[in-house]
């Protein structure tokens, strides 16, 4: 038998034979503080179940991690769709978005559930996790995997293995039930120990601890603004008939997708023009709108196209650019790190703000400032603006949604519009795509295309963008007059074509490797889709480039 050398935790160096399990060449998981759920082989993220063939380096990975955090989540949806399978046999499972601390689900026939069925599938999820039930991965032949999601009635995974020509397709096995493996799992349903189903709007809420409290679960904060998006977003999916990537796929291997695309953005154009026509219904009260999201939700876009809008309805939209309001770069509060916090809200100038927004409604002239980013000193733009009756000002940026920015305008004279891209595509119906991800590509291209950063700096910084998202945007969600979807489902194929090369300048030596090679994986999902199809002013053009509109 062969020998290969194995780097541990602290460095040292064992010597085992070929084809040890991961899990085998760890130390006991009761050593450890929090879970173990999946390990580092050469810096890319493996199950424990890996069998070890060639001289490496692995690490542990655990649910207090933000790639331990997504392994937990993912085998918790695993072992749900499992519970089914036997609880309602017949019925499809079908994942959804993330709100709150949870996975909402719900069953494609949409016959609503009762707290008895819903606790009938928690007893099925406690039984395979107390029977200590393994989770291995196994690697089947391509013709061997599709007759068994054929004969099992998992079309939707059929449909997305016809885009495979790989020799064999990894499986993820569990008490007889096998699925896709997208990416690792926990090797035993025993590890999933913090969980709660909840009956949720006739479906399902999988609820999951947050990674910093792995063994405990927070409060529930519904985020009913995020289920406004989902049921819209489900409808929508139907009017295009397709609500996961095999089907789309399809489409593009039956040359269809350039009318797909073109309906899909056609949906959206129309939700943009209802959100005008809400603004226009206030008419006489709203004099301020205002847009925030997270990062690459594509918010400059939206408001640039809500904009042509209201010029339809007879008002005359006027952009203010917060980011003219930054303090002076020597003033701004530090972070937790020692670096200028240019995201927490007093790095603006808030009185300032204000005092031309009040000046403005009173029918005074004002003078906008400018930022010189370059100098980090604010000076005079020479842009002088007086509101004459039917112009509306439109302010986009992180702070939006909170009061405090804007605390000396009633409630009444704004109108507030969450955006994000929320995805209703799925791989297949157990595996959801994941909103950050969808965000996470935008940016990276965008990055790269617009700002000289490379992949490695986008996904190294990106953890920094989400903690600002989650202190400033987040918690102001539920606040949002309207909200809206900027997500396109084909865009994942234009955008695979720009981002894959991009991501493998990525390498194993690098921190950022693990999470690289999953995205890579996830995108191996699709099949490219040419840039030429997306038109000059769809959302998606704000990342890619050749836009309509200028930036």
């Amino acid at each position: 038998m062969a020998l290969i050398s194995i780097i541990g935790i602290s460095g040292e160096t064992q010597t085992v034979e070929a084809g040890r399990r991961a899990a085998e060449v760890l130390p006991s998981p009761k050593t450890f503080p929090h879970p173990l759920v999946a390990v580092l082989v050469d810096n890319e993220l493996k199950s424990l179940d890996t069998e070890l063939l060639y001289d490496c380096r692995i690490q542990p990975v655990f649910a207090d991690s933000f790639l331990g955090a997504s392994v937990y989540r993912r085998s918790l949806c695993f072992v749900l769709a499992i519970a089914s399978r036997e609880v309602f046999p017949e019925r499809r499972l079908i994942a959804g978005m993330a709100i709150g601390s949870g996975f909402y689900h719900y069953y494609f026939d949409e016959k609503p559930l009762t707290k008895v069925q819903v606790e009938t599938l928690a007893s099925k999820m406690r039984e395979l996790m107390a029977k200590d039930t393994p989770i291995r991965l196994e690697s089947w032949p391509w013709d061997k995997a599709r007759k068994y999601f054929s004969e099992s009635g998992q079309l939707d995974t059929l449909e997305l293995i016809e885009n495979v020509n790989e020799p064999t397709i990894p499986l993820n096995e569990c008490d007889g039930f096998r699925d896709l493996h997208v990416a690792p799992l926990v090797n035993s349903t025993a590890v999933l120990k913090t969980w709660e189903l909840l009956l949720y709007h006739g479906g399902l809420l999988l609820r999951y601890p947050h990674k910093d409290r792995p063994e405990s679960l927070d409060s529930f904060d519904d985020v009913p603004l995020l289920f406004k998006i989902s049921e819209e977003y489900k409808e929508r999916g139907r009017v295009l008939g397709v609500g996961s990537v095999g089907v789309l796929n399809k489409l593009g291997a039956e040359g269809r997708i350039k009318e797909y695309i073109q309906v899909a953005e056609a949906l959206q154009n129309k939700k943009i023009a209802s959100l005008a026509e809400s603004i226009a219904a206030r008419k006489g009260e709203v004099r301020i709108i205002l847009i925030a999201g997270p990062s690459s939700s594509g918010k400059t876009t939206t408001a640039k196209k809500i904009a042509i809008q209201l010029k339809v309805l007879g008002f005359l939209p006027l952009p203010i650019e917060l980011d003219d309001f930054f303090i002076d770069r020597a003033a701004t509060p530090l972070d937790e790190e020692g670096k200028p916090d240019y995201e927490c809200l007093e790095a603006l100038d808030v009185e300032g703000l204000n005092h031309i927004l009040l000046g403005l409604f009173a029918g005074k002239e004002m003078e906008l400032p400018q930022y010189d980013f370059k100098a980090g000193t604010r000076k005079s733009s020479g842009c002088k603006l007086r509101l004459r009756g039917n112009e509306v000002l439109i302010l986009e940026g992180i702070h939006g949604l909170n009061d405090a920015l804007t605390p000396k305008i009633p409630r009444k004279e704004k109108f507030k519009i969450y955006v994000s891209a929320l995805t209703q595509l799925n791989l297949d119906d157990h595996n959801r795509i994941s909103t950050t991800d969808y965000r996470l590509l935008r940016r990276m291209v965008r990055d790269y295309n617009f700002r000289g950063h490379s992949a490695l700096a986008t996904l190294s910084m990106w953890p920094s963008v989400q903690r600002g998202e989650r202190a400033h945007i987040f918690p102001f969600q539920n606040t949002a007059d309207e909200a809206f979807n900027s997500a396109l489902d084909y865009e994942l194929g234009v955008l695979k074509v720009f981002a894959d090369p991009l991501l493998r300048t990525i390498k194993p030596n690098m921190e950022e490797y693990a999470e690289a090679r999953r995205i890579q994986s996830f995108l191996d999902n699709f099949t490219p889709i040419p840039a030429q199809h997306v038109p000059k002013d769809s959302i998606l053009r704000e990342f890619i480039g050749e836009s309509d509109f200028k930036y």
